[in-house]
């Protein structure tokens, strides 16, 4: 199996290697990078992969030092890729501690993978939590990267909160107490798809029904994400971060950036990645497409055109003038593709400094109150088990 080992950290008074699971698809010159987003697997970029590279045949594996040479010798005009299991997931290393997850860390691995596989420049293309990623490795290496694609970002932090109603409540409150990949598969459905994708026919049966078939496989063949990756990775989210300076480097790097997102998407919302693109401007170009927060699974034919154009205009060396200046445009498969993301203004007399100062107050007692059911739910299982353990001990005494 194709392993990276990236980093060693302190186990009590013994040092334990992290490793990163790692898959490459295609062959050619270019090289794409594909990083992957909060509790997700390499596998989650199926439709990429086949569309980037013709084929989801993985390349032959070489543990040893192969890879860079093999890196060295492409040429022509084809794409190769590679998928990876962040650190927490899948395959890769499960560090013990919320510490040793941060988009930082996770984008030193991804620029240590990078220098595994013997690749001096690569598009990298991120999803959610790792488009996140991707934006740290940029703003870490602005050399190695040939073009930058955010896939349902947001700028970390409050902004990783998904818009509070009743939908949302349900869903955190269904995810917390899943136990089974049944369970989970359910959840997950709900959370990265649209009622209406999932709703459609495809033969005999839904497309829910096919894809919580497959979700069921999935999970139960890597197996359910373990606590300390998932509490390391959302704590990776939750830090997230990306200054002025950071901005301004990817900003002032040269490469052009895509922001693609999906209109429906109730975990990332719209408004955060309309706002990123807008600071990246002019190397930045916003495309929102109908979908849910797996947009790239419910219309991979259009994140696909996107990210080729992205390859096309980086070999052509579009300037980014030219990248952000094209007018305003909508598909007839529903995609808006706009140089100038959607901005609100905001007045700055006293009435808009009023609407601004209840804005942040709402804002805030959005995110206590998020705590609040968070500590209600954690402490309702924790008494559910102190139940279970306290109820033979009872039976055993009224026994005796």
């Amino acid at each position: 199996m194709p392993y990276c080992e990236v980093d060693r950290y302190q186990n009590g008074d013994e040092w334990d290697g992290v490793r990163l699971f790692y898959r490459r698809f295609g062959r050619g010159a270019t090289k794409v990078l594909l990083v992957i987003g909060l509790a997700g697997t390499h596998d989650s970029w199926g439709p990429q992969i086949k569309g980037l590279t013709g084929s989801l045949e993985p390349a032959a594996d070489d543990e040893e030092s192969g890879d860079a040479a093999a890196a060295e010798g492409d040429d022509g005009d084809g794409i190769e890729v590679c998928c990876f299991d962040n650190r927490g997931v899948g395959r890769s290393s499960v560090l013990p501690h919320k510490s040793y997850y941060s988009t930082v860390i996770m984008a030193r691995d991804a620029l240590a993978l990078m220098d595994h596989l013997g690749w001096k420049k690569a598009h990298v293309f991120g999803h959610s939590m790792g488009a996140m990623i991707s934006c740290k490795l940029a703003a870490m290496a602005p050399h190695r990267i040939c073009s930058l694609a955010l896939l349902n970002v947001t700028g970390g932090g409050f902004q990783c909160f998904p818009k509070l109603d009743g939908q949302m409540l349900s869903l955190a409150f269904r995810f917390l107490r899943a136990r089974t990949p049944e369970e989970r598969a359910l959840v997950d459905l709900e959370t990265h798809y649209t009622k209406e994708y999932l709703d459609e026919k495809v033969g005999s049966c839904t497309r829910r029904t096919i894809l919580y078939q497959e979700y069921v496989k999935g999970i139960s063949s890597t197996g359910m994400q373990s606590n300390c990756g998932f509490e390391g990775q959302v704590n990776a989210c939750w830090t997230h971060n990306m200054t002025t300076k950071e901005l301004d480097t990817i900003r002032s790097a040269g490469f052009l950036v895509s922001v693609i997102h999906g209109r429906s998407d109730i975990i990332a919302q719209l408004c955060h990645a309309r706002r990123l693109a807008e600071r990246l401007i002019p190397v930045a170009r916003m495309v929102e497409l109908h979908g849910a927060h797996l947009v790239s699974h419910e219309r991979p034919e259009e994140v696909n055109n996107a990210l080729m154009e992205l390859i096309k205009a980086t070999k052509s060396m579009m300037k980014p003038e030219e990248w952000s200046s094209q007018p305003e445009n909508s598909s007839e498969t529903g995609a808006l593709i706009s140089a100038r993301p959607v901005s609100v203004t905001i007045r700055t007399d006293d009435g808009g400094n009023a609407a601004i100062a209840v804005y942040n107050l709402l804002a805030k007692l959005q995110l206590s109150f998020l705590y609040v059911i968070g500590v209600i739910l954690m402490g309702f299982e924790h008494m559910r088990n102190i139940v279970k353990v306290m109820k033979p001990v009872r039976v055993a005494a009224i026994e005796s």
